[in-house]
């Protein structure tokens, strides 16, 4: 019998070892790489998967887009600024924001804010031409402004058409066009989220805001806000934001405060509240009221020669040793309802001087209308 050789099975297993080894290496290293090289000379774009008509919803916003964006223009403003020692005057960037074409006069509007304590003001239009702006007249209680261009007719593209803001409702679809951050032409929606809102601006505050959730961000000051007919229903105001940046909260001046004030800033320069000519006082007022059992304010006092003198409009008088004889309680001017002295100012705001109006007061325990024409 012959012996077995011990040296075989040592060999069978290195040869097994070997064998296991290189599987490994092909199937981790070598197989991907060459599936991968193959995969690469063989690779086609996949198909495109048809989608079929816009959403109504699409066509609608880009049908805005398109008719609106060529009106939005891009604001910047400069700050001189001069040397004491040298005198040298060196111009510095200040800041930017938005703006619409009013008509084709070549008139800008933005807000007052964008403009305030700027040196230059510089116009951008949708086709990149840039134009030294100059300032035509502000309202800061309404934070407007209006500025002008020398550009030709043909490239002044007024399209905004004009809408209202006095029927507009909570959760009709807004969108902005601006220009946040410097990136022009951005368009953004939402809805109406509330209205009537107060803010307080450099200037005090601002009343009959148009809150909304479209992002507005810094940069998209002065431009439009439109409804879904593509109505200028407001001009982009503000924001509140702990941050500086967008939070879902904006707000607009409304279309009807823009239609009256711009124009009066076009031919003046300057915006004059009417002016009715009485004297009135919250804390008095609320305590003659709620006496009377009626709402409206008190009139102390009016002034001679005024609107109100004229129509008859009688003020408080002192009797005895601190009486006082209530005069007439001013209850509304035209449809708007008046309840203190802010509704009073925002009521005249929506009429002009000169505009013949009908007050509606409480006099003697009686209901009276009487007309009076505003200063």
């Amino acid at each position: 019998m012959s012996e077995k050789n011990p040296v075989d099975p040592l060999l069978r297993t290195l040869r097994l070892l070997v064998w296991t080894v290189a599987a490994l290496i092909f199937f981790n290293w070598v197989w991907p790489f060459l599936q991968g090289w193959i995969l690469a000379i063989t690779a086609e774009p996949r198909a495109v998967t048809p989608r079929g008509e816009l959403t109504q919803t699409e066509q609608t916003n880009i049908a805005i887009f398109r008719q609106a964006s060529p009106s939005v223009v891009y604001i910047t403003t400069t700050e001189d600024r001069i040397n004491l020692w040298t005198r040298d005057i060196t111009r510095i960037p200040k800041g930017t924001g938005s703006g619409f074409i009013w008509d084709g006069h070549g008139h800008i509007v933005t807000n007052f804010h964008v403009i305030k304590g700027a040196s230059a003001a510089y116009v951008r239009l949708q086709d990149q031409k840039t134009y030294k702006a100059t300032l035509v007249g502000v309202s800061p209680e309404h934070d407007l402004a209006v500025l002008r261009i020398q550009a030709s007719l043909s490239i002044l593209h007024p399209l905004l058409p004009i809408g209202r803001s006095s029927d507009l409702q909570v959760g009709q679809l807004v969108y902005a066009i601006g220009n946040p951050f410097g990136l022009d032409h951005t368009l953004t929606t939402g809805v109406i989220s509330a209205l009537n809102r107060t803010i307080r601006s450099d200037a005090g505050l601002i009343h009959d805001l148009i809150q909304t959730d479209a992002a507005i961000n810094p940069g998209n000051s002065g431009g439009p806000l439109l409804d879904s007919a593509g109505r200028l229903i407001g001009v982009n105001t503000a924001i509140f934001s702990p941050s500086g940046a967008y939070a879902g909260i904006g707000f607009a001046v409304p279309v009807d405060t823009v239609n009256r004030v711009v124009p009066r800033l076009i031919a003046l320069g300057i915006y004059e509240r009417p002016a009715l000519g009485v004297v009135v006082d919250d804390a008095i007022s609320r305590l003659v009221t709620s006496r009377l059992g009626v709402d409206g304010v008190l009139v102390l006092q009016v002034e001679p020669g005024s609107a109100a003198a004229r129509a008859g409009i009688r003020g408080s008088r002192l009797v005895g040793e601190g009486g006082l004889l209530p005069g007439d309680i001013l209850q509304a001017i035209g449809s708007y309802r008046i309840g203190d002295s802010r509704e009073l100012l925002n009521a005249l705001e929506h009429f002009a001087p000169g505009e013949k109006v009908t007050l509606t007061l409480h006099r003697d325990g009686r209901t009276m209308k009487v007309p009076v024409t505003l200063e």
